[in-house]
């Protein structure tokens, strides 16, 4: 449900200055001025989007791009063991020899669940307890729906981080929730009424709401088995349903208690309005349709699609001027309110209408008098520069007639048609017939001044594909301004930080000018309104006189009637409210709710108020600021701590994902693989129009032309958290979380090659507290590791997702696995000595053990498997792999390591001398490249200063193994214990800084002619290709006939051909070198 929150009455501080033209339905947040009012943001934002669209349409993207997301199909392996759900899972299997999602992800899920390993209580049992609370809320999405991206990022983030204060010790509460979702349920089971033939209209209002929990039964618990498959470690035993009893008693409360102390009212106002539901609606169920001209639209209700992007002008006849302005041009998108006008504005100073101050004009169809006003907020630059005014169906009207106290008609019904009001010829004519008439008779007129294009932006609700009309309503509103000036001042007294900061000045400039909030919907799915209009039978004295009274129940409303009146209880008549509340105002209560206020619950004691909320940044205002005005008007406290906002997920070409757009990824479509054709369908089952959907196949088409592969939930999880979250909006492409898959599948190589090193080894008994590496490479990766630890330390608290799975990933691949590892592979042999041996081992499965619970809060299946089976096997086992007095059951209950327990792992020189290794190792592979070595060990000089000869002299052994070499000679001129023989000649020569050099001796480990001989092959054969493609590329109008992304490819394919043969004639011109010299 969270994408933007409904504002009601009208926007405060709205410009006048926009609008002779545009009639646009928008109550929303303010912004810096209407998309309607200015053509060139609208010119500029169409040629955005159509630039984006034609390169989908005409594959102009890279091909870079396209290997990107090419994949092979992995075979899938199962996991087949008989494990009863809820069970632990049998890791006497035998590891698969490759990485596979289905197998790892298979059974831990339901184990975590059934043991309660995701529940506060849990906290007493844990050795590393501390006597601090984490606790927050998952933004309840809607029942109705299914969980896209955004959702996965929401989840990803938020899991990680209470995944990581539990294993600190903390006392965790993470409540799942579900939000009833008003106007979209109740639109999902119409339809499905009318399937059967039946309609809301022939039940009673109590049988529709059998309908809707029968449908929620029948749809069960579908999201939040999906937040199960994203490894959500919520706890299940307090979910919490918006529609719940007791969620139920505390929206009534909470509405009482706000009507008591003054800030509820009823009150006529103007409100965005479905014609479709006959409902006020929310933003959150308005889309924004960009129209940048003339465009026919499909509208429900009506045969025939309706033109809109349009502006019609028409002329008022002036009363009582016979000199020569004798009318007045206005300009409107919706020549059909025009019934509804009641004067025109004029600014005070245009010297055009001078002569009109005080005047009247004369209403064609209705021979009303309408006054001309004057406004200093009109803008005499557009349009005419006078301008309709139109109070019932335009908010910044309605906000000039309570200026110039002027009528409020409505012309437009909630049903969509024209009011008595309108006159005979149009009662009971939907507006947009009703738009063509009034043009027609117009014209008849003599009043018809011209239409003209007109780039607008189009409200339409999601819901039902209506376009949404302002309507002038008597509804419930909530008084904003004290409770927003509350929330203002405490973002600016610290006591609640907004993540990240740049966002306070956001908050302040909205709550600051605030509008009051419409709190009614006309429908009968959701809370109830718990207010009971008084009438009193036996009086005539109120009887045209509008008496509320609220109450926790109807007795008690009944009660509190008869004491505000001073009459017996039974000379009082109740009727309630039908409406229903706002969706937003029950989940704007669910921080404290959740937790069972208004009742003084041990829970709502005890997390209470919530450490912090973490959700999309497009929530600030239509939710979050919510929260917290209510929260701190009803509990006395701010609700949260911290708010912490994640950027918006877009596609790979920057497109904001959105089911009009057809570009949504369904998450588990990632998880699990999906088929192209399976993408396909759900495009062309959504509702998305034809223009969109062309777009959006082709997009598939490209991406995706095998579908997408399986990349499991682990992978998806990283991929998303590797992202700033903090940051721009996130472009994620499949590619990326396939990427994360190949590194699932390097932990999984790694601990397979673990697993072997203990077979042949003893099983490492130590502590992290007792393991004292000796040697360099041990030495060095340990307090690599140590390095890594404190920078997760302080990201995570900075809560910079990123920078923590960024050090993870690159300790794991580049520390680890392609430097440790590789340097022990030579040590295994039965030669080693066996105490280096086995030091070697004990580090590593320290190192490997401390990697896979820093990485268990993004990564929560693979890393349990793992995990598991590198615990000790015998049950008599005491010592846990991180240190803890004996191992608890599952990883993620594991003390989470952290940087004290490792001081004495840290070695800053060992990581300083490693880099100069490093380089060394880059620049003698490189050279063995040049000259085609593979499987040969040339030995190796390296003439440097006697600073780098120490700490080559003290990695030695490690640099002969990365390097590939037999042996490592250091030559230093400048040092004179050092000084070693001098390089042979004829090698080939490496730089790898201004002091240091190296020369890898070639002679007898190569055949130079024999190499010279396959390389001149290999130019020649290239040289051919490369003459093929440029006698293409030269061939006359070849830039007029070949498409562009043909030539694009053609020519990156010249680029990487120009490539390889450059280096191979750099290999050539080496070896020629060292046969000259030999």
């Amino acid at each position: 449900m969270f994408l933007r929150m409904w504002r009601a009455v009208g926007v405060q501080s709205v410009r006048q200055t926009r609008r002779t033209t545009a009639r646009l339905c928008s109550s929303g947040p303010e912004k810096p001025s209407s998309s309607s009012s200015s053509p060139r943001l609208h010119a500029e934002k169409q040629r955005r989007r159509r630039e984006r669209d034609e390169a989908i349409l005409s594959s102009q993207h890279s091909e870079a791009a396209d290997k990107a997301v090419s994949w092979s199909e992995k075979v899938k392996i199962s996991y087949t063991a008989h494990t009863p759900p809820g069970t632990k899972k049998d890791t006497s299997v035998p590891l698969p020899s490759a990485y596979s999602s289905d197998f790892v992800e298979s059974s831990w899920y339901q184990w975590w669940e059934k043991e309660g390993f995701f529940k506060p209580e849990q906290h007493e049992r844990l050795s590393q307890a501390v006597d601090r609370t984490f606790c927050l809320c998952i933004p309840p999405p809607n029942v109705t729906g299914s969980l896209h991206l955004g959702h996965a990022l929401t989840v990803a983030v938020e899991d990680a981080l209470v995944r990581w204060r539990r294993m600190q010790g903390y006392r965790v509460l993470w409540v799942p929730g579900c939000d009833h979702a008003g106007i979209a349920t109740q639109s999902v089971v119409e339809r499905r009424l009318q399937r059967e033939g039946r309609t809301r209209q022939q039940l009673h209002r109590e049988e529709f709401l059998q309908e809707v929990w029968r449908w929620k039964e029948d749809k069960g618990d579908e999201i939040y088995q999906q937040l199960r498959t994203l490894g959500a470690s919520l706890d299940w035993s307090r979910s919490c349903f918006t529609m719940d009893p007791d969620f139920s008693r505390a929206v009534t409360a909470a509405f009482v208690r706000l009507s008591d102390s003054g800030l509820i009212y009823r009150a006529e106002g103007l409100v965005n309005w479905s014609c479709a539901l006959e409902s006020a609606i929310s933003d959150i169920e308005v889309d924004s349709v960009e129209l940048s001209g003339p465009s026919m639209l499909t509208v429900p209700g009506y045969e025939e699609k309706v033109e809109f992007g349009t502006m019609t002008t028409f002329a008022y006849p002036v009363e009582g001027l016979e000199a020569e302005v004798s009318e007045v041009s206005v300009s409107t998108t919706r020549p059909e309110t025009m019934l509804g006008d009641v004067a025109v504005a004029i600014h005070p100073d245009d010297p055009r209408y001078q002569a009109l101050h005080g005047k009247h004009c004369r209403h064609p169809f209705t021979n009303r008098l309408l006054p001309i006003i004057t406004d200093p907020e009109v803008d005499m630059g557009l349009g005419t520069g006078a301008m309709k005014v139109t109070p019932a169906h335009d908010h910044t009207d309605f906000q000039l007639s309570q200026r110039h106290s002027l009528q409020r008609l409505t012309v437009i019904g909630g049903d969509g048609k024209m009011t008595p009001s309108c006159g005979e010829w149009l009662q009971g004519v939907k507006r947009f017939a009703a738009r063509k008439l009034v043009v027609e008779a117009l014209v008849e007129k003599k009043l018809f001044r011209g239409k003209r294009s007109h780039a607008m932006t189009l409200p339409v609700c999601s819901r039902s594909g209506d376009i949404i009309e302002p309507l002038l309503k008597k509804q419930w509103f909530v008084r904003c301004k004290e409770m927003a000036k509350k929330a203002v001042q405490a973002v600016d007294d610290g006591e609640l930080e907004i993540i990240p900061h740049y966002y306070t000045k956001t908050w302040r400039n909205w709550l600051s000018n605030i509008s009051d909030w419409c709190i009614s919907r006309q429908l009968w799915w959701g809370h109830q309104i718990p207010a009971y209009r008084v009438h009193f039978p036996h009086e005539s004295s109120h009887a045209d006189e509008e008496l509320w009274v609220c109450g926790h129940s109807e007795e008690e409303a009944l009660h509190r009637a008869a004491v505000r009146y001073t009459v017996k209880p039974e000379d009082i008549t109740l009727t309630r409210d039908p409406d229903v509340l706002d969706t937003w105002f029950s989940s704007g209560l669910f921080p404290f709710a959740m937790l069972g206020w208004p009742q003084q619950t041990p829970d709502l004691q005890r997390f209470y108020p919530n450490s912090l909320l973490e959700t999309g940044s497009d929530l600030i205002f239509f939710w979050v600021a919510r929260m917290v005005m209510l929260g701190t008007e009803l509990t006395g406290q701010l609700p949260f701590k911290q708010v912490l906002f994640h950027s918006l997920v877009r596609d790979k070409y920057g497109r904001k994902m959105s089911k009009s757009l057809g570009n949504v990824i369904d998450p588990l479509d990632v998880i699990h693989g999906v088929s192209l054709e399976r993408l396909e369908e759900k495009v062309r089952e959504g509702n998305v129009e034809l223009k969109e959907q062309q777009v959006a196949l082709q997009a598939q088409r490209k991406d995706y032309p095998q579908g997408i592969p399986q990349c499991g939930t682990d992978a998806l999880r990283f991929a998303l958290c590797s992202h700033r979250i903090q940051g721009e909006d996130i472009s994620l492409s499949v590619s990326q979380v396939l990427s994360c898959r190949h590194f699932c599948n390097k932990m999984w190589q790694t601990v397979r090659f673990t697993l072997g090193v203990l077979e042949n080894n003893a099983a490492p008994a130590e502590t992290l507290e007792e393991v004292a590496p000796q040697s360099s490479m041990d030495r060095w990766i340990c307090s690599r590791l140590y390095s890594t630890v404190l920078q997760c330390e302080e990201a995570l608290e900075a809560y910079e997702l990123h920078t923590v799975t960024a050090a993870l990933y690159s300790f794991w691949v580049h520390s680890l696995c392609d430097a440790y590892m590789e340097y022990m592979k030579p040590l295994l042999h039965t030669h080693t000595d066996p105490g280096v041996r086995q030091a070697a081992t004990v580090v590593l499965y320290q190192c490997v053990c401390v990697s896979l619970a820093l990485l268990s809060p993004f990564m929560p299946f693979i890393t349990e498997e793992l995990w598991q089976r590198l615990q000790p096997p015998h049950p008599g086992a005491s010592v846990g792999p991180l240190g803890a007095s004996a191992a608890p059951p599952s990883l993620c209950l594991q003390p989470y390591p952290r940087s004290t327990q490792l001081a004495h792992w840290y070695f800053p020189e060992e990581e300083r001398d490693f880099l100069l290794v490093q380089e060394v190792v880059r620049v003698a592979r490189s050279l063995r490249a040049q000259c085609g070595l593979t499987k040969e060990r040339p030995a190796m000089w390296a003439v440097c200063s006697p600073s780098q000869a120490q700490v080559l002299l003290h990695f030695q052994s490690a640099v002969a193994t990365l390097s590939r070499i037999s042996s490592l000679h250091i030559h230093c001129p400048d040092g004179a214990d050092l000084h070693g023989t001098t390089p042979p000649a004829g090698g080939l020569v490496g730089l790898v800084d201004h002091t240091c050099q190296l020369h890898l001796h070639i002679q007898g480990v190569v055949d130079v002619g024999r190499q010279m001989v396959q390389l001149s092959q290999k130019r020649d054969r290239l040289g051919l290709k490369l003459k093929e493609l440029q006698l293409r590329v030269n061939c006359p109008q070849y830039k007029q006939k070949v498409p562009a992304h043909i030539q694009q490819q053609t020519d990156s394919k010249l680029s990487a051909l120009l490539q390889e043969l450059k280096t191979i004639e750099d290999q050539l011109k080496v070896l020629q070198e060292s046969q000259t010299i030999k």
